[in-house]
């Protein structure tokens, strides 16, 4: 059986999500998808963390279904930028994992991934799968994994 890691972009897949499709993400459904790929040996998601209640709740959501759930605190700039990515740590984290699994899944539409996808097929023979947003991925990212995979009503919670 291949062995798969998860990698969830939880800012990226909710705005992209809410955005283009006007509902939330299925983690359900998208795991319950995922095992039918392969064995889960990882499964990160990678969110903010801003001492809100419901955030905290969903986080222990995704803690059940499987997910370890990696925080960052959101950080609000002097000038009023934003801060909350979490690129580095999922970059660090999938060149680990590549070194364990046979494929990949990113759940994330950010092109800065699609160097990453290409390292791991060529240092580690890693495959990938991207799921993501179809009008929101990029180009680039959807050119340089295996498979791109469009979100769409099987995995939105209606």
């Amino acid at each position: 059986m291949k062995k798969i890691a998860l990698f969830v972009d939880v800012q990226n897949i909710y705005y992209t999500c809410k955005q283009s499709l006007g509902f939330n993400f299925d983690y359900n459904a998208f795991w319950a998808e995922a095992q039918q790929l392969g064995e889960i040996k990882y499964a990160f998601a990678y969110a903010t963390y801003r001492g809100d209640d419901k955030q905290t709740q969903f986080q222990n959501i995704l803690r059940a279904i499987g997910f370890e759930v990696k925080l960052k605190p959101y950080i609000v700039r002097s000038d009023g930028s934003k801060k909350g990515d979490w690129d580095v740590g999922i970059t660090i984290d999938m060149m680990e994992a590549g070194k364990d699994v046979d494929e990949v899944i990113l759940l994330s539409g950010d092109g800065d991934f699609a160097i990453l996808l290409a390292h791991l097929r060529n240092s580690y023979q890693v495959s990938s799968k991207v799921y993501g947003v179809e009008k929101l991925t990029a180009q680039l990212l959807k050119e340089s994994c295996d498979e791109f995979i469009s979100i769409d009503e099987r995995l939105l919670l209606r």
